[in-house]
């Protein structure tokens, strides 16, 4: 038996050799296939005027080729960083990584150009596609095929993508970006709120209804207009209740009535469902063990599929940005200072 077992683990190790053998040749083949790609390009254009780089870098974007477009983008500004298109190949670069779905790099080209050009007539659109990239910061490749519930991601991305539009509004309100990023704050709110709902369940289940009520009152207080509030007056009103603080419970549940009578934790007359017993007898663990074993199911409220919140879709991509605007006549000054001086 020892021998079989001994055999048995040789045998292991030498596939876990070969495959980690096979692994370092082919990643030795992909690193040198990468070094000669980079060669090539290199070759190819070391004798590219600006003019040249520019016109390759559009049929790249217009071929959606956003590898070959960001390489050549990156080798225009390194070879021409003060020429004619130096600014429109960093709006260019900002949509091609947004488009190629690297998010973070998108962020950082688009702060990037706001810290150099902060009066550039096109700034607006660096901090739209900001907007844009903190937005969509953290959705997976299957998310556009299989949408998930995004308010249960970690609220970070989307507090920052709220704070970029909000920036844009404030310092260009005319933009014609203003109306969409106005549109995508209005979305985050909600999200954000509905975040807030999550939290609190999740204290309902850990029994700290103290904690669920603040995070309740905190939507109802700071995110009003938003679907969540709805659930922020329910979560009020059951916590308040399960905190023997009946006169609260009620106003809470008064509002909740007064305002959204179709909430499913409202009877036929308005009147409110409280939830005393957490032990769930209905469930096939309690019938299965004769009633030994009896799961809890704490209070837990989401009315979207009642109410509706429309919180999951399909976002447009930002528009490539505009060739005119950006390239228009700057000074030396302007140049020299990376657009914080001159016009």
């Amino acid at each position: 038996m020892r021998l079989l077992v001994r055999s048995m683990l040789v045998q292991a190790m030498r596939l876990l050799i070969v495959g980690l053998t096979i692994g370092l040749l082919a990643g030795c083949s992909w690193m040198s296939s990468d070094k000669d790609e980079k060669k090539e390009a290199e070759d190819r254009t070391r004798n590219y005027t600006e003019k040249d780089f520019y016109d390759n870098i559009q049929r790249d974007l217009t071929a959606r080729d956003w590898t070959k477009a960001i390489a050549n983008l990156d080798a225009l500004e390194a070879r021409y960083p003060f020429g004619t298109y130096a600014d429109q190949a960093q709006l260019e670069l900002i949509y091609a990584r947004y488009q190629s779905q690297d998010f973070e790099a998108a962020t950082a080209a688009a702060e990037r150009f706001i810290r150099l050009h902060p009066r550039h007539p096109s700034v607006d659109y660096a901090y739209y596609v900001k907007g844009m990239a903190l937005l969509n910061s953290g959705r997976g490749l299957f998310d556009q095929y299989m949408p998930r519930d995004e308010t249960k991601r970690d609220p970070g991305s989307a507090r920052l993508a709220f704070n970029a539009f909000n920036d844009l509004i404030t310092n260009f309100p005319t933009s014609t970006y203003a109306p969409e990023a106005r549109q995508h704050m209005v979305h985050l709110r909600n999200l954000l709120a509905r975040q807030e709902i999550h939290v609190a369940n999740y204290h309902f289940k850990r029994g700290a209804y103290l904690a669920a009520v603040n995070r309740g009152r905190y939507v109802v207080e700071n995110y009003e207009r938003t679907p969540a509030v709805a659930d922020g007056l329910a979560v009020m009103a059951q916590g308040y209740h399960m905190l023997n603080l009946p006169e609260l419970a009620d106003n809470a549940a008064r509002t909740l009535a007064l305002n959204y009578p179709e909430h499913p934790a409202l009877d036929g007359q308005g009147n409110f469902l409280y939830q005393d017993d957490i032990m769930d007898r209905r469930s096939w663990w309690h019938t299965l063990t004769f009633g030994r074993f009896t799961p809890e199911k704490p209070p837990h409220f989401d009315s979207r599929p009642f109410l509706g919140e429309g919180l999951v879709g399909q976002r447009e991509a930002p528009p490539a940005p505009d060739p005119e605007s950006a390239r228009q006549h700057r000074s030396w000054l302007s140049r020299l200072t990376f657009g914080v001086f001159g016009g």
